[in-house]
């Protein structure tokens, strides 16, 4: 089986007696309150998700990711994993201290040893990470809205996971659990589906002709903070339920959840992303047209042309595929590799306009949409889901 980033598979899972010690134990310390996307952090690294680290980073690692795109030890690692402070505690917290981390439900989520306090030049983090300081963009919204002090360290232990709503918990698998999972299968090639949508009948024909040299493939929805105009995932997991259920031969289907949150960086997120699924066992992932992009801060294909200088680093491979799109006079699904027609005979529907269609309770066309996810989406859409 393919190894984990740096060789090894992180754990900061407690047992439950080290659990009831260290719940009694952040009572005594000093509370920090943190946001839902660093209660997704200190998820990632406690599973061993965001395996090799250990802890928030400190101010060495994030600007040798921020500026060299690997940390000081010469790993690749592209996106920073950084904890912000609001300036009115970052005074009182010393290094050497350990500091409770809460979330905002007042619960104990980890125990940090705080090994490092700094500053970042947050229009170079931008700059360098999303390729734009644009504050438009929800990712330099996000950095820049968090302010410029961090501290960084080791995490003892997780304390409690992030709470969850609408989806089957049965769905939360860890990456030791997903390793356990291909093992159990006989899965020596397995290739990883990141996405944060509904799967539509372009991603389906994707990820069917990436499964048949493949032993196994994993979708893998991303489930923690994404944009306010994003649907939501439990909506996407009773989508992503559906088609499995109808159009997958479910021998051949991993379906888990990656409980992180999401950067939309484009580029460097697409390596992001292909680390987290090496650490959760897969040997390949898909890389389509603007990987983690948004509006149009990055190339269509900038992502695929990215990744591939770092292929020897990665260990993960990536399979690149194009737009792809029904085709009326093929009669099939196709992409410009495979279909000589022009683009009247392509189905193609912007997601302005599928949402608004939705919204009128219409479903999209068939070549676009299987109904049966056109429905979950419609119920949703007019609010008749709730």
């Amino acid at each position: 089986m393919i190894e984990p980033h740096g060789g090894k598979l992180i754990n900061k899972l407690p047992t439950e007696e080290e659990r009831e010690d260290l719940l009694k134990k952040a009572e005594t310390l000093k509370k920090l309150v943190i946001a839902d996307r660093f209660v997704s952090d200190c998820e990632m690294i406690a599973n061993g998700g965001f395996s090799p680290l250990d802890g928030f980073m400190t101010k060495e690692d994030a600007e040798s990711v921020i500026n060299n795109l690997h940390l000081k030890n010469g790993l690749l690692w592209s996106i920073p994993v950084v904890l912000p402070v609001p300036d009115d505690r970052y005074s009182e917290i010393k290094v050497g201290d350990e500091v409770a981390l809460y979330d905002k439900y007042g619960r104990a989520i980890a125990i940090l040893v705080v090994e490092d306090k700094y500053t970042l030049d947050l229009e170079n983090y931008c700059k360098n990470v999303f390729k734009t300081t644009d504050i438009e963009h929800p990712g330099v919204k996000t950095v820049k809205n968090n302010g410029n002090k961090f501290i960084g360290g080791e995490i003892i232990r997780l304390l409690n996971r992030p709470v969850r709503e609408g989806i089957d918990e049965k769905y939360y698998l860890d990456p030791a659990q997903v390793r356990e999972n291909i093992k159990e299968k006989g899965w020596e090639k397995v290739v990883a589906f990141q996405t944060r949508n509904p799967i539509h009948r372009a991603h389906e024909y994707i990820i069917k002709v990436a499964l048949e040299p493949m032993d196994g493939v994993m979708i893998h929805p991303l489930v923690g903070e994404t944009k306010p105009d994003d649907i939501p995932a439990d909506v996407r997991m009773k989508c992503y339920e559906v088609l499995i259920d109808n159009y997958f031969n479910k021998d051949k289907v991993h379906l888990s959840v990656l409980p992180a949150s999401m950067h939309y960086a484009g580029p460097r997120e697409a390596i992001h992303h292909m680390l987290m699924r090496k650490n959760y066992g897969a040997t390949h992932m898909i890389i389509g047209r603007d990987h983690a992009g948004v509006g149009d801060y990055y190339g269509t294909y900038e992502a695929q042309e990215f990744v591939e200088q770092f292929v020897d680093e990665l260990g993960i491979q990536p399979l690149k595929f194009e737009h792809s799109f029904y085709c009326t006079k093929c009669e099939n699904m196709a992409s410009s590799k495979t279909c000589p027609h022009t683009k009247e005979y392509h189905v193609h529907l912007s997601g302005t306009k599928v949402r608004a269609m939705l919204r009128e309770g219409k479903r999209p066309p068939k070549e676009f949409s299987r109904p049966e996810v056109a429905d979950i989406l419609i119920k949703w859409a007019t609010g008749k889901d709730k």
